[in-house]
């Protein structure tokens, strides 16, 4: 199908190539005068790059078509990375801006090639076909799900989405540090709000539903589905508060009401370090009261056979050991579905605190973030006995450092700042390194490797 689509795009091109070229313009002269004048040096350069041109169009196509669909997939996510250049050059939220609308508009390739099935697993009773996840904040407003599902992550995650939109911090809010593969950010929420995100979410479900029957009658009815409502891969909603709300928890209740039938998962941020008074919610106590009542608002509601969606928690990498120790507690006693560890850090560890940029204030994300992330999963996991799923976020830039945190005992895994910098190009690879991890150390499966380093 994308050959086919690739040859009718090159023909196209070239049909109007010709038609607005100099070449095909003479063909039209309605009088000798008009032929008579003698050509200028800039119009043979025209013509010379016209004709290259078309000599390149038609080359291309002829290597499409002797080209089969997984191959010429490659290609296209490999032509991504000619890209990244420009992007660096760019100021870093415009780049954000341009990532999405690019994604919204399906202008990324799209993953044709099935993934390893050693990375296939089923969390929740849902069935990922792979454990790589897009961390919540690349896709604030769910603008762009289907296009960041279709670059072959296993599962992306939308948000924050606060119930009423707004602006977040002053800008500038977003700052390199490309040296070190770092970023600091302080955002603060901006949200376009519920609404917004709740119409985006709604018709995507609707199309994903009506492309679900008319495949019907063409599937078989034994086949295993993976995905969730969204499409090809589970989709995760973070539900975040405003900045001006004092009651936090109404917040949090209102975008379960309002977004949790359109999510595979939920997740609560009460992490973010750049909405004040945010992180006061993971002591134990308010840990405990948000939680019970974000609860009880979705199980309130009416399910089908499938129930209501998991909920998390996605907590700081800047707690001490008795913080943890009270997330953990409250997590067991009040069977949460799981914990996502971590967020950005205010800390600025080493080679970072030599970059003059280190003293913006902000969340830190990005490879300086791997070790503190990756001790803090493993501690979590042995607080909980590894008896609740637990996604790792924080400095994955491979296949090998995703295989660490899953040996940390991370369920799943999820990245933003590498994919900031390295683009599509970089999710085929990590699975690809991921799978290899795997077979190298004799696992089967996903589950099979999740906390070995603790066992």
């Amino acid at each position: 199908m994308a050959v086919r689509a690739s040859r009718k795009l090159l023909r196209d091109f070239l049909y109007k190539s010709v038609l607005s070229s100099p070449l095909h313009g003479t063909r039209y002269c309605s009088s000798a005068a008009e032929a008579a004048p003698k050509a200028t040096h800039s119009s043979k350069k025209g013509r010379l790059f016209t004709g290259a041109t078309i000599g390149f169009i038609i080359a291309g196509g002829a290597y499409v078509s002797t080209v089969d669909e997984a191959t010429f997939c490659g290609w296209l996510f490999s032509a991504t990375k000619l890209v990244n250049p420009f992007f660096a050059l760019l100021d870093p939220e415009v780049a954000h801006r341009l990532g999405v609308s690019a994604a919204a508009r399906g202008w990324v390739p799209r993953e044709k090639r099935t993934d390893p099935s050693n990375l296939g697993l089923e969390v929740w009773g849902r069935k990922f076909s792979n454990p790589v996840g897009l961390a919540a904040g690349f896709d604030k407003n769910a603008e762009a799900v289907d296009g960041l599902l279709g670059l072959g992550f296993g599962f992306v995650e939308v948000g924050s989405v606060t119930p009423v939109p707004q602006d977040g911090n002053p800008k500038p809010r977003i700052f390199r540090l490309q040296r070190e593969g770092a970023i600091i950010n302080r955002c603060g929420f901006n949200s376009e709000g519920i609404v917004v995100v709740a119409k985006r979410l709604g018709a995507q479900h609707g199309k994903r539903k009506l492309d679900e029957t008319s495949s019907t009658s063409s599937s078989s009815n034994d086949e295993v589905k993976q995905g969730g409502k969204a499409g090809p891969g589970i989709l995760g909603v973070n539900l975040g508060k405003n900045k001006t709300s004092e009651d936090a928890a109404a917040d949090y209740v209102q975008g379960v009401h309002t977004l949790s039938q359109y999510a595979d998962y939920l997740v609560i941020n009460v992490s973010s370090p750049n909405t004040p008074g945010l992180r006061m919610l993971q002591g134990r106590k308010q840990l405990k009261d948000l939680v019970k009542k974000v609860q009880a608002a979705r199980d309130e509601m009416q399910w089908g056979e499938e129930g209501p969606p998991p909920l998390l928690v996605k907590i700081a990498p800047d707690l001490s050991k008795e913080d943890l120790e009270d997330i953990a507690a409250v997590a067991l006693a009040l069977r949460l579905d799981g914990l996502i560890i971590s967020n950005t850090t205010i800390s600025r560890p080493d080679p970072v605190s030599k970059n003059p940029v280190a003293a913006e204030i902000g969340g830190l994300s990005g490879k300086p973030l791997f070790d503190l992330s990756t001790n803090m999963l493993k501690e979590m996991y042995n607080l909980t006995r590894g008896k609740i799923p637990l996604i790792g976020c924080g400095g994955i830039s491979s296949g090998e450092e995703a295989y660490k945190k899953i040996r940390a005992g991370a369920t799943l895994v999820q990245l933003y700042t590498a994919f900031a910098y390295g683009g599509p190009a970089l999710i085929p690879q990590m699975k690809a390194e991921l799978a290899e991890c795997l077979e190298k150390d004799g696992f089967k499966s996903i589950l099979e490797a999740v906390g070995a380093d603790c066992r």
